[in-house]
């Protein structure tokens, strides 16, 4: 019987300075994203009245004021968190309060898209177009809400310095291995 000998083999070469800088500008736009999702869906969801967790979240309008006072509590801790200046936190308050506003109407216009599906297959037969076209409909929704908090996130990314950007991304991964 023969043996065979592995012969270790040669590292691979090293990635092109342009796709790693992509990567690294990918993973970093990733985490601002996950921030600024945590910060709207915190704001929304708290546990008070109407929140999220008593059933009030997808259920009728939101109170913008409702949702800056949420959004300033939020805030506060951030700019604790990452040392923001008193100039950062001018810039990134209207900057995330402003996509929350904005992505309200969609927040409802998504809701009503549910509840037209719940009624369009409650019916005794199923109307496979007006389906699809309301999940047509519904995926132009999310695009044009994930647009707008893509802008958010770029725009708030501007703002912050790299280390700033690196503990609002430690503070996600510790918020998403809290949630499981």
């Amino acid at each position: 019987m023969t043996e065979t000998i592995a012969t270790p083999k040669s590292p691979a070469p090293p990635a092109e300075p342009s796709r790693r800088g992509f990567f690294k500008r990918a993973a970093l736009v990733t985490a601002v994203a996950g921030l600024a999702a945590g910060i709207g869906l915190k704001a929304w969801a708290h546990d008070g009245p109407g929140g999220w967790h008593r059933g009030g979240f997808m259920d009728g309008p939101v109170d913008p004021a409702m949702v800056d006072a949420r959004l300033d509590r939020m805030l506060k801790h951030i700019y604790i968190e990452i040392d923001a200046t008193d100039a950062q936190k001018q810039q990134l308050g209207p900057i995330l309060k402003s996509a929350a506003h904005d992505l309200l109407p969609l927040r409802d216009r998504i809701r009503d898209g549910r509840l037209q599906a719940l009624a369009l297959l409650s019916q005794p037969t199923v109307d496979r177009a007006a389906l699809e076209g309301l999940r047509t409909l519904q995926l132009q929704l999310a695009d044009q809400a994930s647009k707008r908090l893509t802008q958010a996130v770029a725009d708030a990314a501007d703002v912050l310095t790299p280390e700033q950007r690196k503990q609002l991304a430690d503070r996600i991964g510790r918020w998403q291995r809290h949630r499981g």
